[in-house]
């Protein structure tokens, strides 16, 4: 279910009725639409028909543009973003080439906003720090697609922040509409700012004081004691963050789906579109590309964590001071910009979700029920062809519940070969974490190419996998992972004396586990069971593929069917799926909580 439908994308690239060829990767590398200045270099192979190939490429590029608006229509001549002064790149870049500059500039605005949060929860001590801490890893919970309409809802014509702007006499600004690049980019910082803060916030209490001090003792003054200890400590953790960062945004889909669409497409983007168009040799060329840069960036990332292992916390961490100890040092200049970063904050990471409640009961004339009219008449009164929001949310929570039942097995399964197989384990552990390297998008291509088309065998017999247990496969295989990353740990970490003790008591190897070493990592199985869950509930990118049908639309699909229409009914369906995944998470934390006891 994993390797066999990622396969076939990769055989339906390399393979035309059967025989091995290299013409659909050739014709992609080739292509100035993909690759922009870059096609002429890969072209050089190609001696017979380069020339052919490369004047082909311009011209289908060009009759793309002038058909779709596509922004690489400009033939190397930037477009001009107004709001922020970003620019979408020309044809020379390519497809690639854009892809990579908005993950760039992703990365860019997740750092800046991850590592002011970073300085303040590792050097300050104030009420709720813990919680904040805590919440970091909340966007992981979320789904995109929801956070892709709170974005809309927050930076819309209709907006809350044009509402508030509005009050003052100034707007209505078309923030989405003439500039989506900068929208997608802070909604890409709204998912990572939270993970390079995590990852340097540990980084930053590792920094041994005592360093530090000598330093100063030496004549080094603060900020020559920052920039020369603190600082290259920090470097890695950084490097590390923003590395993720960049393949995270180098394979986004549902965010600039929603947000962007064609006018923006990542490559991402732009293999569902292949897709919908049923040009599936085309589409399986793009996910092989982009599969192996992805693996070649996620095999950077594994060896430069490795390298730089050993953030192990300080003997002495640095001491932590009051935020806000007395009225003169509030009004500080520091603490002025903590309160100035804190107003960012606000606006990007709870303005978004916070617009999406507020969008649901409100239109230009105040407060409505409107669109939670339409959803309710949608489904009383609407086709079966058509997007019901019931269904979607059945679906949702029936295809958790199913997700649970495999994935949390699977994850336990690989977690213990990974900490009881030695070498083996390594190899085991590498290849089972092949979902996190692989996008939604390219396994929802193979599963769709592969097992829900049906794989002849021999005999006559047809392998083929369809509907809901397609879908419920593919959450399955992206959740599984995280079970396996929180229980492998804390299995890795048991004492095997008291495996051995059960066992000379007469405790057969599966009792010993049963008995003895689940439940001593059963906190583990519940933060996995948990992310399964919510990963489930909120996954787009394969869904939006394999769903045909209304037995099948999730809540995501449902909010993505719906933004194309009409944004009301998908803000509240967005409001209906927050509040889902909140209440599914809670509810699955509280069973766990009671489980661990």
């Amino acid at each position: 279910m994993l390797y066999l439908p990622v396969g076939v994308v990769f055989v339906n690239a390399g393979f035309e009725d059967g025989v091995p060829t290299f013409t659909h990767v050739a014709d992609v590398l080739t292509d100035p639409f993909y690759f922009g200045f870059l096609a002429d270099i890969f072209a050089e192979p190609f001696a017979i028909g380069s020339h052919l190939a490369s004047l082909v490429g311009w011209v289908g590029a060009i009759s793309i543009s002038l058909s779709l608006e596509y922004p690489l229509s400009d033939l190397g001549i930037p477009l001009p973003v107004p709001w922020l002064g970003l620019e979408t790149p020309g044809l020379r870049q390519g497809l690639f080439g854009f892809t990579a500059y908005q993950a760039g500039l992703s990365t860019i605005a997740s750092v800046a906003l991850g590592l002011p949060a970073a300085y303040v929860l590792a050097n300050y001590e104030f009420r709720g720090r813990r919680t904040l801490r805590s919440l970091t890893i909340l966007p992981f919970v979320l789904p995109g697609i929801m956070v892709a309409v709170g974005f809309y809802a927050m930076f819309g014509q209709a907006g809350t922040l044009n509402s508030l702007l509005g009050a003052v006499g100034l707007g209505p600004f078309a923030f989405v509409e003439t500039s989506p690049l900068a929208i997608v980019i802070l909604a890409h910082a709204f998912y990572n700012a939270p993970l390079v803060a995590r990852i340097t916030v540990a980084a930053w209490e590792s920094v041994d004081r005592r360093a530090v001090e000598t330093a100063r003792s030496l004549g080094a003054s603060e900020r020559r004691a920052f920039r020369d200890v603190v600082v290259p400590q920090l470097a890695p953790a950084v490097l590390t963050g923003a590395l993720l960062t960049f393949i995270f945004t180098f394979m986004t889909f549902p965010i600039v789906l929603a947000l962007g669409g064609l006018q923006l497409a990542t490559v991402e983007v732009w293999i569902y579109d292949r897709i919908q168009r049923l040009d599936y040799a085309e589409a399986a060329t793009l996910a092989v590309l982009e599969t192996i840069l992805s693996l070649g960036l996620t095999y950077a990332y594994l060896r430069y964590e490795s390298a730089q292992t050993g953030f192990s916390q300080a003997a002495s961490p640095p001491p932590k001071e009051a935020l806000f100890p007395d009225l003169q040092t509030a009004l500080s200049p520091r603490r002025l910009a903590i309160v100035g970063y804190g107003l960012v904050t606000l606006v990007v990471f709870v303005g978004p979700l916070a617009s999406l409640v507020v969008g649901s009961v409100t239109d230009g004339g105040g407060f409505t029920l409107d669109h939670y009219a339409f959803l309710l008449e949608r489904q009383l009164e609407g086709e079966s062809f058509q997007t019901l929001p019931l269904p979607a949310i059945r679906n949702s929570l029936l295809f958790a519940v199913a997700t649970l039942a495999i994935a949390v097995p699977m994850g336990v399964v690989v977690s213990v070969l990974t900490a009881r197989a030695g070498r083996l384990g390594t190899v085991v552990d590498t290849l089972a974490m092949v979902p996190l390297a692989v996008s939604g998008i390219v396994f929802g291509i193979g599963l769709l190419q592969g097992l829900v088309f049906g794989i002849s065998l021999p005999g006559g017999w047809r392998f083929q996998v369809t509907g809901a247990v397609a879908i419920v496969v593919a959450h399955a295989v992206a959740a599984y992972p995280f079970v396996t990353r929180n229980v492998s740990p804390l299995l890795s970490g048991l004492d095997p004396a008291m495996v051995e003790s059960a066992r000379a008591l007469g405790a057969s190897r599966y009792r010993a586990l049963l008995d003895v070493e689940l439940p001593l990592v059963a906190s583990g199985i519940v933060a996995g069971a948990a992310f399964a869950f919510a990963i489930s509930i909120g996954e787009f990118s394969s869904t939006v593929i394999l769903a045909s049908g209304g037995e099948s639309y999730t809540m995501p699909v449902a909010v993505e069917r719906y933004l194309g229409r009409r944004s009301g009914p998908a803000i509240a369906m967005g409001t209906i799926l927050l509040v889902v995944t909140a209440a599914s998470f809670v509810v699955v934390d509280r069973v766990g909580g009671r489980f661990e006891r």
